[in-house]
């Protein structure tokens, strides 16, 4: 007997799209892949001493030799374990950022924040030269300027992640959605790290292994910084403009309905007056930061090859003394945003007058999380189910950071980097100067895919190139540029970069989604760049 009420079978989701997860496996897949058809290499490595007294591990040009095979088989499982303890600063970062953000988040002040932010913005609206150039634009512009100013100068990358909770929820209270919030401190970073103006990790390293003036031929770095961020800023705003006209034309306006929802969810806001507790951790922080500046009078912040003697920890206590008071008067809201304006000042002097990385910087938004806990009045128990309850939701970044470190693993342990490096270099040969020097690029861009450190790929390439260069009568200047560039633009796309990955989580924007935005952006960059490179080979330039 037929049942005319069957139910229909469900049809099959077509062109389903892959979980960020599972991109970086088949990525792992085919660096596997690769290991069984390149031939295993190595170069010798030696340690020289650089100008700036320190000792890097460089590349001997003329050693590289043919080693056994190693094709990697089942280690694509193995590599996975190995990427996460290679990527555990940065995993165990993410995670302590996650949690003390979420002790933060819980105050609201971050989203009173926010709000006194928009008030302000609107309130100057009126204002001629505002209207004309438009509030939100001004906004863009220039925090954006501001992180490529951080990037340019001492290599801001990894300290982004902790910024992606603040500007992703800045820029969906704007009416834009999280690819603009990220744009603003990561793209914005890695903008001025492309320009390098400064950056002792890569410029520096990179003319110190090229036995240049360490940071010489600023004149046209400079110039190629400031086209960079006019291109880089103009098309960010041109998206952005286009989203705030029609948000749902954003390629993640379905995953933003997490920010959304957070953002609709808020309440009209009532400032509570800071109480006890607040006072102390005042009076604590105050004391703490009275004995570091007793110790540290003066601090030597290092921009470039330079170095200043200043009291910043002073100032930055008088800062902190001074709003602090103001602010506790006012409610305890704005206490805790003081607190996130002095984590922000005490990192960046950590960064550049103390040689801070991702563990200080960690430890330093956790006892920021923990002090606004505290000025809460909130439990030790409490504290501690809120960091749980970040630490859980920034898990998914945290992993898939591991993830795309398995992908180095299994190029490192098949031998085959320094293979590719070797045939590019010989592939250079014979083809004229301008063609030299945009081959140099196109293979700083490429490596820098299986290489996202710039300081390692400085140290791998510049011995060899800085070398070619000489051969074909190229200015090593212009090498160093072709580094520059080709380190730079691909940090925004590439699967091995731990910071993309951490960005992408932290502002829950899938992989795929971010390269299929992206990918015309970095096409842009890198013509802009290939044309930045024309001027070092047929041009009399300073420092060149």
């Amino acid at each position: 007997m037929n049942n005319t009420s069957e139910k229909p079978i469900p049809m099959k989701k077509k062109n389903a799209i892959p979980h960020t997860y599972v991109i970086v496996f088949y990525i792992i897949l085919f660096a596997a892949f690769l290991t069984w058809i390149i031939p295993g290499g190595a170069f010798d490595r030696q340690q020289i001493q650089l100008e700036n007294g320190n000792i890097k591990e460089v590349i001997d040009g003329n050693s590289f030799h043919y080693v056994d095979a190693n094709p990697q088989t089942w280690q694509v499982f193995s590599a996975l374990f190995d990427g996460f303890v290679d990527k555990a600063d940065i995993i165990v970062f993410i995670l302590l950022i996650g949690g003390a953000f979420w002790i933060m988040n819980e105050s609201k002040a971050i989203d009173v924040g926010i709000f006194a932010f928009l008030r302000f913005a609107k309130s100057i609206e009126h204002i001629w030269l505002f209207q004309k150039l438009g509030i939100n634009n001004i906004i863009i512009t220039l925090i954006m300027l501001l992180f490529s100013v951080f990037g340019a100068v001492f290599g801001m990358s990894e300290e982004t992640i902790a910024f992606v909770i603040i500007f992703v929820p800045l820029a969906i209270s704007m009416g834009y959605d999280s690819i603009v919030g990220v744009s603003l401190c990561f793209v914005g970073a890695a903008l001025g790290f492309a320009g390098a103006l400064l950056n002792p990790f890569t410029i520096g390293i990179a003319q110190g292994l090229s036995g240049l003036p360490l940071f010489s031929g600023i004149e046209f770095r400079f110039f190629s910084w400031v086209v960079i961020n006019f291109v880089g800023i103009a098309w960010i705003l041109r998206y952005a403009r286009k989203i705030k006209a029609n948000p749902k034309l954003s390629p993640v306006y379905e995953e933003d309905a997490y920010w959304r929802k957070a953002e609709t969810s808020k309440e009209s806001f009532q400032l509570i007056a800071a109480g006890k507790s607040a006072w102390i951790s005042f009076f604590l922080l105050l004391a703490i930061l009275i004995y570091f500046t007793s110790v540290n009078l003066m601090s030597e912040l290092r921009i470039g090859n330079a170095f200043y003697r200043l009291p910043i920890l002073p100032i930055v206590t008088l800062f902190f003394a001074f709003f602090g008071f103001l602010s506790l008067r006012k409610s305890i809201h704005f206490y805790i945003l003081t607190l996130l304006g002095l984590t922000i000042f005490i990192l960046i002097v950590g960064v550049m007058g103390y040689a801070w990385y991702v563990m200080e910087i960690a430890s330093l938004f956790f006892a920021m999380g923990i002090a606004s806990g505290i000025a809460m009045n909130y439990s030790p128990n409490k504290i501690t189910a809120l960091f749980i309850a970040g630490v859980k939701d920034i898990t998914s970044a945290a992993l898939v950071v591991g993830l795309a470190g398995g992908i180095i693993i299994i190029l490192n342990n098949g031998f085959i980097i320094d293979t590719l490096l070797y045939y590019v270099s010989r592939s250079m040969n014979d083809i004229g100067k301008l063609a030299s020097v945009e081959l140099m690029y196109v293979f700083q861009t490429g490596i820098n895919i299986i290489i996202p450190s710039g300081s390692a790929k400085a140290a791998l390439t510049m011995p060899i190139m800085s070398q070619f260069s000489d051969l074909i009568g190229v200015s090593r200047q212009a090498t160093v540029m072709a580094f520059q560039f080709g380190d730079g633009f691909t940090n925004m796309i590439t699967p091995t970069s731990g910071v993309l990955i951490g960005v992408l989580g932290v502002a829950k924007i899938p992989y795929d989604k971010w390269v299929k935005w992206v990918w015309p952006f970095i096409l842009i960059l890198s013509l802009v760049g290939a044309l930045l490179l024309i001027p070092t080979v047929y041009m009399q330039l300073n420092g060149f």
